[in-house]
């Protein structure tokens, strides 16, 4: 699943100086220089719930033999500490060395968003309702349109279209997120659309126009807040927000599977992450303190140790930023677009 971002990207930036606690922050380590910083022991005192690594690892085990090969000895190391302990000050007995993240801040703050997969309503042909066409990857001579172009008609008639929904914001949101599911009503058929390419122009978050012009507070916005400021403006003036993003995603459809990251395997909810393949290659596997939310999405205070797997990659996923996949339908998607927040986060190594 090849995806633009998580959560629109919505940039955070720290300062040292500053050291803001609000949204999980912790100074616990000193300063780190580098994004991967080798550490002999990991002091944790956080609650641990690795449940979700087994699962993840079978399905790597299950549908990638080059990537089972390449972690080999990793994968058999972690397995042998869970068995025994789990305890995180004890990998190095195990010969696992962690490598601990620096942060955005040299903290060892890393930034947590997240994403999910869309289920959208469609159907194959238009009526009053459902009108707002997807479409398939074009053939482009030089550039491709941009979104105010293809929302102007630039594609009509070219057989392009794979189904209408009811709501251009679900479309969208569905672009950004690089893939979804899409029920037709009229068939009562499941497909799954996966991502056929993008029309070459820039990516421009719309969560950050809405902050700049101060519609929604930047500690107020979520996936949630946009679609709530879609819901109260006319279509002229979504159209109007929407085509500040000329980045526009095309679709193929598939029969509907199990949602599978850049890495080719089937990603499970709260157990993958997408992640910068320059310091996480694909099959990577991370120890994190997760920052958990309450139900108004908002941090509650607490972080969970967990073992998650980087197996996805995104257009703005880069350096020390994390996003984790929380699942698919409409829940897990106000969970991710709530999800922007900081934890701690240790990349598990061989030693030789």
């Amino acid at each position: 699943m090849y995806r633009l971002v998580g959560v629109l990207s919505i940039s955070l930036l720290m300062t040292a100086c500053a050291r803001p606690v609000d949204r999980g922050q912790q100074y616990l380590d000193g300063s780190f220089d580098e994004v991967l910083n080798p550490i002999v022991v990991v002091n944790s005192d956080k609650p641990r719930d690795y449940s979700g690594f087994r699962p993840q690892l079978e399905k790597v085990e299950e549908v990638s033999p080059s990537l089972t090969e390449k972690h080999k000895a990793l994968y058999s190391r972690l397995q042998r500490w869970l068995t025994d302990s789990g305890q995180p000050d004890e990998l190095i007995n195990y010969g696992i060395e962690p490598q601990q993240m620096g942060g955005g801040d040299g903290y060892g703050n890393v930034l947590f968003t997240g994403y999910f997969s869309p289920v959208i309503e469609m159907r194959h042909k238009p009526d009053a309702e459902y009108r707002y066409p997807v479409y398939g990857l074009p053939s482009c001579d030089d550039t491709c349109p941009t979104r105010e172009q293809i929302y102007q008609g630039a594609l009509d008639g070219k057989g392009l279209e794979l189904g209408y929904s009811a709501s251009l914001i679900d479309n969208f949101i569905m672009e950004v997120q690089g893939s979804g599911f899409v029920h037709y009503g009229d068939t009562d058929d499941l497909e799954y659309f996966a991502y056929a390419g993008k029309n070459g122009h820039p990516y421009v978050s719309i969560g950050k126009v809405l902050i700049e012009r101060g519609e929604v507070p930047r500690e107020k916005m979520s996936l949630k807040a946009i679609q709530e400021w879609v819901a109260a403006h006319d279509k002229d003036e979504v159209l109007e927000l929407l085509n500040h993003n000329t980045s526009f995603v095309f679709f193929q459809p598939k029969d509907a599977h199990p949602v599978t990251g850049t890495a080719g395997v089937p990603l499970l909810a709260g157990a993958s992450v997408a992640a910068d393949r320059d310091y996480l290659p694909m099959g990577s596997v991370i120890l994190a303190e997760v920052p958990e939310l309450n139900e108004q999405g908002n941090w509650n205070g607490k972080h969970t140790l967990r073992l998650l797997m980087a197996l996805d990659t995104g257009g703005v996923v880069k350096g020390n930023h994390l996003d984790l996949y929380h699942g698919m339908g409409e829940e897990a998607g106000i969970t991710a677009g709530h999800y922007k927040y900081f934890g701690r986060v240790w990349k598990l190594a061989t030693l030789n």
